[in-house]
């Protein structure tokens, strides 16, 4: 297999996940930049598989726990001087939108179900879950590292500093304070003073007041409300 310093190394049937150790160790030995992307269906193993009998009930979960004992020992041995060391990896899963399903039969609508229509993501779903939604309609790289930070009682994502920021907040609580705030963290953050924000706005007005206070102190700020 070619493979450049950079290059990104694909492995559509993962199984023990041998293409990571190897792009890993690859990496480790010549300094490169390499990444890895596997894809593998939680196949269940055999029951009278080792791999069964260690705990492992598919072969995506013994894929997972292959790439952390590959990269740990990876870092034990010897490694060329200017390598950067990284041997992390982020786990996603194939499912359906996050967006509640909105399609019904005029026939089967009533109030109740119009009133459960107010927040339409589905309920089951975590800020982490709308976050890669974002970024994947956004055309973010889903590898890009991700911080979480608390400003003024909101918790926001900074995708690789500046490439995204978003806020998830259910309270339609999203006001002047915070975006004053907002502003202050992208302009020393952010090597490029630009910063996309998501936020959960339940009402007009909210959204409304959230664009004025950003106009007002002059941040490139694109709000996106979730409804």
């Amino acid at each position: 297999m070619a493979s450049g310093e950079n290059s990104i190394v694909m492995d559509f049937f993962a199984g023990s996940a041998t293409t990571a150790h190897a792009v890993m160790e690859l990496n480790s030995e010549d300094g490169g930049n390499r990444k890895f992307i596997l894809t593998q269906i939680p196949e269940p193993c055999d029951i009278d598989s080792e791999a069964f009998k260690a705990g492992y009930a598919n072969i995506a979960e013994l894929s997972k726990e292959r790439i952390r004992r590959a990269g740990k020992k990876v870092l034990s041995e010897q490694c060329r001087e200017n390598w950067h060391k990284d041997i992390g990896f982020r786990v996603l899963k194939v499912d359906s939108s996050n967006m509640a399903e909105a399609f019904y039969n005029p026939d089967t609508i009533s109030q109740d179900l119009l009133s459960s229509q107010v927040d339409n993501v589905r309920t089951d779903r975590t800020s982490e879950d709308l976050l890669f939604q974002v970024m994947l309609d956004w055309g973010v790289n889903l590898a890009l590292p991700i911080t979480k930070k608390a400003i003024v009682g909101h918790d926001v994502f900074f995708v690789d500093g500046n490439a995204l920021a978003a806020c998830f907040d259910k309270s339609g609580s999203i006001d002047e304070a915070f975006v004053k705030e907002l502003t202050k963290q992208t302009a020393t953050a952010c090597s490029i003073p630009r910063c996309r924000v998501q936020g959960q706005c339940r009402q007009d007005q909210r959204r409304a007041d959230f664009q004025v206070a950003v106009a007002r102190h002059r941040s490139q700020v694109h709000l996106r409300s979730w409804r």
